[in-house]
């Protein structure tokens, strides 16, 4: 039988950024079949999925979905992708734009999001409403 975790779709993102977390409550606001579940690169879920040198990534969204990682704008869309309606087919059609395009353009994003979104002091706590979903 697998693990219950390794079976979810989990978003593995930098806890002390602003923008990552951002885009988690963006995504846990829209995700109304409760597909994804989150995890700080920082924490101890990151270290049971994740490799050192993964977990170091904290410039990159990272996505574990039926035992593959994705990464930067192929994460994102997937995640698009699984939050379903509008946002799925958003997905679908920026599928069209070339990988090399938008990793250079979630490149240049990722760079710039300290100085552009500032960062946090400790990792994000979930609320109770969250808790669920929100894994350590």
């Amino acid at each position: 039988m697998a693990d219950p975790v390794s079976a979810q779709t989990i978003v593995f993102f930098d806890g002390v950024c602003h923008l990552c977390n951002s885009f988690v409550d963006f995504l846990v606001a829209r995700d109304h079949g409760q597909r994804l579940r989150f995890a700080s690169l920082q924490g101890k879920t990151a270290e049971q999925f994740l490799q050192p040198s993964e977990r170091e990534k904290l410039e990159t969204v990272l996505i574990w979905h039926q035992g593959r990682l994705f990464s930067k704008s192929e994460a994102v869309l997937l995640a698009f992708s699984q939050i379903g309606g509008a946002w799925a087919r958003f997905s679908t059609i920026a599928r069209w734009i070339p990988r090399g395009l938008r990793d250079r353009m979630y490149d240049f994003v990722a760079k710039n999001r300290y100085a552009w979104f500032g960062q946090r002091d400790t990792c994000r706590i979930p609320t109770p409403e969250e808790k669920s979903r929100i894994l350590d």
